[in-house]
């Protein structure tokens, strides 16, 4: 694919980033294996009165999910647990290793396994929340608004329950990468190498003849990942609540993206709203703001 305007979909900036996190995760848990590895996330426990409500809170920037990360994406989401939200901080599959489309199965095997353990971590199995920024706004939303399909390959019992969430808030997410901006925008590689995120897009399917996981190079079908891999194009009448919230003058993704997945969401009849932020960039120091916004979409929606 060709003549795509494209930036570099950095990790979210937050004033948290610069000071000691005070948030205390109580346990790690490992909610899946993936090729001999474990999955893991972070549980915070509810600061404040309790609501036996779950947040599945990504960690993710670029397409990557690191331990490095944890700590300072953990005190971000700390007013969730003061709000009385059991949060589970996601790390997923990073690229190179593993694109988009592996990540999201990453974001929807984790919240299988808190519905499936719900009793034990005392959170409502149909009251399960989901937020990120960035990269991880994409895949929350593509986990929020893709269907709930079967898992091929059951790992055990929790890949038997749904994926679903009741209800998502997220933070400047890539939602149409073939529009990108303006319409009808093509995806130019080398920009996309150049950013650091072109593994996110190195797409790959099991050839039958050498057992091999090759890379997909056909621009015809690397436009068809694109297109499942945009939000927009996976709204349907049935989806969960969505708030977004985005800047003015967000270099790295468009303002575009939030307010035409807005529009894609009010046409389906979905509860949503977009929050804009003036002045602001892929992240900004006051963001609690906002966060305190997407508490009550949570409260209002997470019934």
């Amino acid at each position: 694919m060709k003549n795509i305007f494209f930036f570099l979909l950095i990790s979210f900036s937050l004033q948290a980033a610069a000071q000691t996190s005070t948030t205390v995760m109580e346990e790690e848990v490992i909610y899946g294996h993936k090729d001999g590895l474990a999955m893991t996330m972070a549980k915070i426990n509810p600061t404040g009165k309790d609501k036996h409500r779950a947040i599945i809170s990504l960690v993710s920037g670029n397409w990557n999910s690191r331990i490095d990360m944890l700590s300072r994406y953990a005190n971000a989401s700390k007013i969730y647990a003061e709000n009385g939200y059991t949060v589970f901080m996601v790390m997923h599959g990073s690229q190179p290793r593993f694109s988009i489309d592996e990540q999201v199965q990453d974001v929807k095997r984790a919240i299988r396994y808190v519905r499936f353990h719900s009793v034990a971590l005392g959170v409502d199995s149909m009251k399960i929340g989901i937020t990120g920024s960035s990269s991880g706004g994409n895949l929350s939303l593509l986990a929020a608004l893709t269907d709930d399909t079967k898992v091929k390959k059951m790992e055990d019992a929790a890949d038997k329950v749904s994926s679903r969430v009741q209800a998502a808030a997220v933070f400047y997410p890539p939602t149409d990468f073939l529009n990108w901006g303006a319409s009808n925008t093509e995806m130019n590689r080398t920009l996309l190498k150049l950013s650091g995120v072109i593994g996110a897009f190195d797409f790959k399917k099991l050839s039958d003849s050498t057992g091999l996981y090759e890379h997909i190079t056909s621009e015809a079908e690397v436009k068809q990942y694109a297109t499942m891999l945009s939000p927009i194009n996976n709204v349907s009448s049935d989806d969960p609540p969505v708030l977004l919230a985005h800047g003015t003058a967000d270099m790295v993704v468009p303002l575009q993206q939030s307010e035409s997945l807005l529009k894609k969401l009010k046409e389906n009849n979905i509860p949503s709203d977009l929050i804009i932020k003036p002045g602001g960039g892929h992240g900004w120091a006051d963001s609690d703001v906002e966060k305190k916004l997407f508490v009550q979409w949570f409260d209002k929606y997470l019934l």
